[in-house]
């Protein structure tokens, strides 16, 4: 037994019993954190609706990996690391800070199990989680307030500095390190004086490291620390559980309900509202977000748990070429506005008004490409494509539409096409006399069938300079042996960058228009070489035959030794591919092109440093080729010069809009005649054996 008295048997000078103290400190902080927590559920309680509890096995998945794995966290290495240090000795921690509070109140309490083996196991590891949390607190301090990374800057515009709240937190979290170890290290010192016997503890840990400084001090001393470190402890916990709702350090309590209910399939975008089938949206009083309470509860939460550290902004190509748009801070000034609207206090909850009036401009909404790069690179889950398209159907509801968008939306409205041309002209790439004197392209009509529907999409049509992909893609098909053919004027635009501008009703007219022609088809798979189309019919539509990319279906080819492929024409040219986003981050395709182009042999090609699934966008999706934002650069421009670091000379993309982009980035650029850029179709046919 140890010889000093633990606070549950110890009276403050000499007559108030400290167990008093004991009950009281965790009573009124239950009481306390259960208020707060109260308060910040109100916001949530009047959000929109939002069907999380799906696909449960994928979200416990997540919930391992992302959260209790944090596997996310070492993208960004010493940031990541010291995170995972201070997470895994928080969860070791917990335990015992929980077992301290009853020991408080009983100093005999042991927790179940933890009395024998598991116990002394259990300690030598938790004292030295609390010596690498100490340590990881430090170093993390220091970056913090001494090297600060760009990523973690606030713009005056944003806001006031997360800094010193992140300091005083680390600092906060310290206190529990030092107070717990010296609690029990004090212990142990006395115990050695009393009996002469030192227990075995881990060595170099924080409590072996305050055993040997206190050791010569006297019993009453050590008593006293004794004391003095567990109400320490004790008021520091219960402060840090309230204090942690009250701002950016609210994501270690709502971390692991964010993760659990994170996306669970990528490239889709969320109905207008959950609950109201889309024959019911013309019934809608008002479409999209509009005030925070339109917001979905998930999308809210996604507010309280950013941790503020920069890795989402520092990914976004928007935010890289100076466009008026932080994904960070899409974010940070929702929350700011959730505090302000819904404070602590009691009291009236305060009326929302137009967000994009309120805390968003309209250019910064419209910035987005939607590219994912945010989303992939959030330790948290925190999704962002969802509530920008929700924001974009607000302003789209309200008339708030940029002029250079309003044509193109009213060619696709009477044409099916953002060009305005003609229906009857949609095929015409395939009637180009000498594509036709080497291909025969069957369109579906008038009983026409085939076993695959090659679908082309508006771009791929009828621009001049990528109609080459449709026939390239049409020649590789033929001399793969696949049965397809095209729906000519049937087809219309598959939506995706309607969808993702906002435009939910003229989304749902293309998107019933071609699903009744790609039914009536009767085809068994669809391929197109366009990655928007690709995203739209396997995410957005329903009940259609199964669809690949055009690199799926050459790479299956190849190693079945339907399509033969030739030595590279070039060697001494360096090739490097580029991932498109709707291709790769939205849908996972990121070894089928490479492998194709891999079994060119000969063929010299390199990684650029941003690749798969942290690919940099072209600038291309979302309606963007037709928007002219508020920029400092070309996103192209900046993609080029990534691929004139790697060394490369040929850019090769597998997307009609990153080609157009690239292809003008190079001559901004200045780097014509240093290097161009094909579509991966072209590189196909130009070695099909």
């Amino acid at each position: 037994m140890s010889p000093l008295i633990g606070p549950a048997n110890f009276n403050f000078f000499g007559f108030f019993p400290a167990a008093i103290l004991s009950v009281l400190i965790p009573v009124v902080g239950v009481a306390l954190f259960t208020y707060i927590m109260a308060r910040r559920i109100a916001p949530l309680v009047r959000a929109a609706p939002d069907n999380r509890f799906d696909n449960i096995p994928e979200r416990l998945k997540n919930l391992f990996f992302v959260w209790l794995a944090q596997i996310r966290q070492p993208r960004y290495m010493v940031a990541g690391v010291l995170h995972i240090v201070i997470f895994a000795g928080f969860l070791v921690l917990s335990i015992r800070s929980t077992s301290l509070v009853i020991i408080g109140i009983s100093s005999d309490f042991v927790l179940p199990g933890f009395d024998g083996v598991i116990g002394d196991i259990y300690n030598f590891f938790k004292d030295y989680a609390a010596t690498g949390v100490l340590i990881a607190c430090i170093i993390a301090a220091v970056r913090r307030g001494v090297v600060r990374p760009a990523r973690y800057d606030v713009p005056a515009k944003y806001g006031k500095d997360h800094t010193a709240e992140a300091v005083f937190v680390l600092g906060v979290i310290s206190t529990l390190m030092i107070s717990e170890s010296l609690f029990e290290a004090t212990e142990l010192a006395a115990e050695m004086q009393h009996t002469g016997h030192a227990e075995f503890i881990a060595p170099l840990s924080l409590v072996w490291i305050f055993r040997g400084m206190v050791s010569g001090f006297a019993q009453s001393t050590l008593q006293g620390l004794h004391i003095v470190m567990y109400y320490i402890h004790d008021l520091t916990f219960f402060f840090f559980l309230c204090f942690l709702p009250m701002g950016k350090h609210f994501h270690v309590i709502t971390s692991i309900f964010n993760v659990f209910f994170m996306r669970v399939k990528k490239g889709n975008i969320k109905p207008v509202v959950h609950g109201v089938s889309e024959d019911e949206l013309d019934n809608l009083e008002s479409l999209g977000v509009k005030k925070l309470e339109d917001f979905t509860w998930k999308h809210m939460l996604d507010f309280y748990s950013c941790a503020d550290c920069g890795r989402c902004s520092d990914q976004c190509p928007a935010n890289a070429v100076g466009r008026p748009l932080s994904p960070r801070f899409i974010t940070i000034k929702a929350r700011d506005l959730i505090f302000r609207n819904y404070p602590i206090k009691s009291g009236a909850i305060y009326k929302s008004k137009m967000l994009v009036e309120d805390i968003y401009s309209e250019d910064e909404i419209w910035s987005c490409t939607t590219c994912g790069a945010c989303e992939q690179e959030c330790p948290l889950g925190i999704e962002y494509i969802d509530k920008m398209v929700d924001l974009r159907r607000g302003m789209v509801d309200e008339g708030m539409v940029p002029q250079t968008l309003q044509k193109p939306l009213k060619a696709l409205e009477k044409r099916g096409n953002p060009y305005g041309i003609m229906e009857k002209k949609r095929a015409d790439w395939s009637t180009d006399k000498e594509f036709a004197a080497e291909c025969s392209v069957k369109v579906l009509e008038k009983g026409e069938t085939a076993d695959t529907l090659f679908f082309v999409d508006s771009i791929t049509s009828f621009d001049d300079n990528i109609k080459t992909i449709a026939q390239n893609t049409a020649k590789i098909l033929t001399r793969a042996g696949v049965d397809f053919g095209i729906l000519g004027k049937a087809e219309k635009d598959s939506g995706n960058e309607v969808l993702r501008f906002g435009e939910e009703m003229l989304f749902q007219d293309l998107k019933s228009q071609n699903t009744e022609a790609i039914l009536e088809s009767e085809v068994k798979q669809i391929v197109t070489a366009d990655p928007h189309a690709y995203n739209a019919l396997k995410n957005d539509y329903k009940d259609l035959p199964p669809v690949k990319h055009v690199s799926q279906v050459i790479t299956e080819k190849i190693k079945s030794g339907a399509l033969a492929l030739k030595a590279a024409q070039e060697p001494e040219s360096v090739y490097v591919y580029h991932d498109p986003c709707y291709l790769g981050r939205h849908n996972g395709v990121y070894e089928d092109p490479r492998e194709a182009l891999d079994a060119i042999k000969n063929l010299n090609r390199v990684e650029l440093e941003k690749s798969r699934d942290r690919s940099f966008c072209c600038g291309g999706g979302g309606l963007m080729l037709f928007y002219e934002p508020e920029e400092e650069t070309r996103m192209g421009v900046l993609r080029v010069q990534m691929a004139a670091e790697a060394g490369a000379t040929v850019i090769v993309t597998a997307c009609p809009f990153c080609l157009v982009n690239i292809q003008d980035a190079i001559k901004v650029a200045g780097k014509e005649g240093e290097m161009r850029a094909i579509d991966f179709t072209e590189l196909i046919v130009q070695h099909m054996a």
